[in-house]
């Protein structure tokens, strides 16, 4: 669990509510289902509208990673790529086979089946590279969906206070049902720009990181499967390793 993602939420939210009761205002007051309705769903549904089902729904999956963020396995690669050098430099490229079925990462898996083909290494380079741009793509796109809502959501709270004004105006004539309306209309701006603001951005900018520094490990990896595939001496591998913890 990334404690420091659930207190910074958790100060964000104490943040408010205690200036609000500072102030003199309840916590109902601040409770409106019909606001966060409009908010919630609307931002949801605006969302969904510009992006694929697919990107969409590995958005909101990938929202488990800003509180518990995958664990880093550096160095568990590190001692990996160790193998994989000494193994290749004493039994030969072919002895990389039995790696392949050890490995869970497809990236990994298809860069050792290439070195074991025994591709050139530059189209070798060339074939990781293409399949690292379509996986940071996907990533990326599916994290945007947190900045794609963290734009809307105010919007939407607007459109959730105008039709709160327009409750009010219609039931004028009865006193007694305008400060539902007007509540409404105030706790939906509050409600767009804390979604905005205190979630959406923050949680876009943290898969932003995490699908980074996966891209950067990859890059790596790409470095030491041609330098595999060129048959480079073990001490390049040794400096790819010192260049992969140091990243950590």
């Amino acid at each position: 669990m990334d404690w420091s993602s659930v207190a910074g939420l958790l100060l964000a939210l104490a943040g408010i509510f205690v200036g609000h009761a500072l102030d003199g205002g309840k916590f109902a007051s601040l409770v409106q289902p019909a606001a966060f309705a409009i908010v919630v769903v609307g931002t949801a549904g605006a969302v969904l509208l510009q992006t694929e089902a697919r990107t969409f729904w590995r958005g909101l999956s990938m929202l488990g990673w800003v509180f518990r963020t995958p664990p880093s396995q550096r160095e568990h690669l590190a001692r990996e790529i160790e193998q994989w050098s000494q193994v290749a430099r004493r039994d030969g490229l072919l002895a990389l086979e039995r790696f392949m079925e050890g490995t869970r990462d497809k990236f990994i898996e298809k860069g050792l089946r290439l070195v074991v083909d025994g591709i050139q290494p530059d189209k070798l380079r060339s074939l990781l590279e293409t399949e690292l741009s379509a996986f940071e793509t996907r990533q990326r796109q599916a994290a945007r969906i947190w900045e794609s809502a963290a734009g809307y959501a105010p919007t939407i709270g607007i459109i959730g206070a105008v039709l709160g004004l327009i409750h009010v105006m219609e039931n004028l004539t009865d006193p007694s049902r305008l400060g539902a309306g007007i509540a409404v209309a105030f706790v939906s701006t509050v409600y767009g720009v804390g979604l905005a603001n205190l979630f959406c951005h923050p949680v876009g900018n943290k898969l932003k990181a995490i699908v980074a520094a996966r891209v950067a490990q990859y890059e790596i990896l790409i470095d030491v499967f041609h330098d595999l595939a060129s048959g480079d001496h073990t001490r390049v591998i040794d400096e790819r390793i010192a260049s992969l913890l140091a990243r950590a």
